[in-house]
């Protein structure tokens, strides 16, 4: 259901109960354009499911895949970190992630040594293009890349153009960036973004920073971040992933929440004032 000549799909944090092939079930009945999937853990608290190589669990994926004729678009989560060995530790997420016909991957940053982090994110943009697929970095307060200034000083070490910055709306106003920032990104960098709402205020402490990050975000229009701003500032056809787990719908049905996060998302990409980055 591509909307505004964009489209919509929904991440694995917002469903993040199910399964993978449950996720492609659920966001192809809610009438998604397409999945993202989570296939490495992001938090130790997450269920240990076997979504590395053609398990079982994959391979039932790839079918639900095929039988609803949904894209996957992304995959996730790598991190980046000190004792990282490139295609050692991630060519089996990215093999599986070419099985299951992704063409973006979600990367963290967590690595306190700039060039360590850089030269890894650079080999694993190589790696990543043997199997059709592109990583994003991902700018999160709480990580070594807090910003989108910071990822971009990472893309400046980058010897190839297999590589991107993705940006989430949260994340991008919990930390220092500016609009002038993302305008300064090429958009040969930006393949999808992350969308969400928030409260305006702005967590006073780590703790509350990453509950706010990982379960507690607003569908767009109901917190009191600036969107609209956000949003222009940002290519207009730019993919967005709905990442917006919200506490006080959790108890609802994975599908209800989906529908109303499409719904409410539609609904707000249609107002007037959000015209996007002119081309």
């Amino acid at each position: 259901m591509a909307t505004l000549n964009r489209k919509i799909g929904i991440a694995p944090m917002t469903i993040l109960e199910l399964t993978p092939p449950e996720m492609v079930s659920v966001a192809a009945e809610a009438g998604y354009d397409f999945v993202g999937l989570r296939l490495v853990n992001a938090t130790p608290e997450e269920p240990v499911r076997p979504t590395i190589g053609q398990t079982a669990l994959i391979r039932e994926t790839k079918q639900r895949l095929d039988d609803t004729g949904l894209e996957v678009v992304d995959i996730e989560i790598l991190r980046l970190k000190p004792e990282t060995n490139v295609r050692a530790d991630f060519e089996a997420f990215f093999e599986t992630g070419a099985f299951l016909g992704a063409s973006q991957a979600l990367i963290a940053g967590n690595d306190p040594q700039f060039s360590r982090l850089a030269e890894n994110y650079n080999e694993l943009g190589l790696l990543a293009a043997e199997y059709g697929i592109t990583p994003n970095l991902e700018p999160m307060p709480w990580t070594d890349i807090r910003s989108v200034a910071e990822a971009m000083d990472v893309m400046a070490t980058v010897t190839h153009t297999n590589c991107g910055i993705l940006v989430d709306a949260i994340h991008f106003d919990r930390s220092d960036a500016t609009l002038d920032d993302l305008r300064a990104i090429p958009e040969n960098l930006l393949h999808y973004m992350q969308l969400n709402d928030a409260p305006a205020e702005k967590p006073t402490s780590l703790d509350e920073l990453l509950y706010q990050g990982r379960a507690h975000r607003f569908l767009p229009g109901f917190g009191g971040l600036a969107l609209v701003g956000l949003l222009n500032a940002l290519p207009a056809d730019l993919p967005i992933s709905m990442e917006s787990p919200v506490v006080a719908s959790a108890h609802l049905p994975a599908i209800d929440r989906a529908r109303e996060a499409l719904r409410v998302t539609t609904e707000f990409l249609a107002q007037p004032e959000i015209t996007g980055r002119q081309k």
